[in-house]
């Protein structure tokens, strides 16, 4: 365990480049090793949970060339099962998208998740696959959570999920069911959250050849499709980007961010939307993002976090620095993720002196009181780790941020861009 020590710091300045997006490495990665031949991914992240998605596809049969800055996947038609188990680290992602792909190879495949199905459960993926003609079962290997996929294909037909359990369900039956054989019918029974990232998932698939027409309950594959080769370049993330814009806007600083390109499929953009309600100045540009922080208190917010949940932890700085009360609200699948998130910041905030209240599905913050430095336990999360880095730059005296190496996770680089930035940190290099 690494420590990170945040000291108060009053004003940042200058530029950096955001972090590649992990949400689309990873699709891209798993597009490119269903198509037959090679694609080449430029400007892509390598983090804990990308290189969990290229152990994955590596073995199922796609092979992989890293590079600085350009990956090559050169998928296999059809997939094999894996010789052994597929590490799956503590990605969620990886471990959704891959069941259904898994389906698909020739063999029998085991996915093992070092996390919990407690946590981040599976087993509504689980029995819209038994629906559509895959045998798979959960269970343990190793004293591990694993999935064991008998693979041979996809029937196909008719199946009905949750949409506000995860979309990463829904993506993952999107990767797969083209393959199938049998048109795929897909009802959502109930309102699906999370949606932009479905629809990045579709933006990823037709760059590779593959249709899927989906609408709000209902989404229709074709079946007989085949994944074609592409080229592509990773966008700039806004979910990692949204903690440096947010650190921005809490000091008496002028940043920019650099590689974020508004007008790309990503729900986490609504980070602009949020700051200029509450009173920040900020200026989307053609591939970039100012912020200018005039270190003065913000206007509170009432945020519905249904479909940003990934930003409630950057909201609740935000929401922390306000003159008023803030209400963050349809954020109960924040429960669900590596560490309970509302639990999470109502412990690790209110060591600091935030005046912050814990429901069911959200967070009600009092903002305006003074933070103090604190000893902060992340839970093995590395956007609490974020998170209370934030609140560490407003507090009076030190921070400590425990086990701050979980940042690894999905953006390694974040402690060298604050201090890039003119935060006072000591440690944090975690560059890969």
């Amino acid at each position: 365990m690494v420590d990170v020590i945040v000291k108060k710091t009053g004003k940042l300045s200058g530029q950096v480049c955001a972090s590649p997006s992990k949400s689309y490495t990873q699709r891209m990665v798993i597009a490119s090793a269903l198509a037959n031949g090679t694609s080449k991914i430029s400007n892509p992240l390598l983090s804990e949970d990308t290189e969990a998605t290229l152990r994955a596809v590596s073995a199922l049969g796609a092979k992989v060339k890293v590079a600085e800055g350009c990956w090559s996947v050169e998928g296999t038609v059809p997939l094999k099962g894996a010789k052994e188990p597929v590490d799956c680290g503590e990605s969620g992602a990886t471990l959704r998208f891959m069941i259904p792909v898994a389906a698909l190879a020739s063999g029998s495949s085991t996915l093992v998740f070092r996390g919990s199905f407690e946590k981040r459960p599976v087993e509504p993926l689980l029995a819209s696959l038994r629906e559509l003609g895959v045998k798979v079962d959960s269970g343990k290997l190793g004293g591990k959570d694993a999935v064991f996929v008998s693979g041979g294909g996809i029937a196909g037909g008719e199946t009905s999920i949750a949409g506000n359990i995860s979309s990463q369900f829904i993506s993952g039956l999107m990767f797969a069911c083209p393959m199938a054989d049998v048109d795929t019918e897909i009802m959502i029974t109930s309102q699906l959250e999370s949606s932009d990232y479905v629809k990045m998932t579709q933006a990823v698939l037709v760059e590779h050849g593959v249709k899927v027409p989906a609408h709000e309950n209902h989404i229709h594959i074709p079946a007989g499709q085949f994944y074609t080769p592409s080229n592509g370049r990773v966008p700039g993330d806004f979910s990692s980007a949204a903690f440096l814009l947010a650190a921005a806007a809490i000091t008496s600083s002028k940043v920019q961010i650099n590689n974020l390109d508004y007008r790309i499929v990503q729900g986490d953009k609504a980070i602009m939307v949020i700051l200029k309600n509450m009173g920040v100045n900020g200026k989307v540009c053609e591939n970039s993002i100012e912020i200018e922080g005039a270190g003065n208190f913000l206007e509170p917010i009432e945020v519905d976090a249904k479909n940003i949940p990934d930003l409630v932890p950057a909201i609740a700085i935000l929401a922390c620095y306000a003159k008023g009360t803030s209400h963050i609200f349809g954020a109960h699948r924040l429960r669900l993720k590596e560490s309970d998130r509302l639990e999470s910041l109502y412990l690790e905030l209110s060591k600091m002196g935030a005046q912050i209240t814990i429901n069911d599905d959200g967070l009600i913050i009092e903002g305006g009181s003074p933070l103090h430095g604190a000893v902060i336990n992340p839970h093995n999360d590395h956007r609490i780790a974020m998170a209370c880095t934030l609140a560490g730059l407003i507090a009076d005296g030190e921070t400590t941020i425990q086990n701050a190496e979980c940042v690894r996770k999905s953006y390694p680089q974040f402690f060298t861009h604050l201090k890039q930035l003119g935060a006072e940190l000591i440690g944090g290099k975690f560059d890969r």
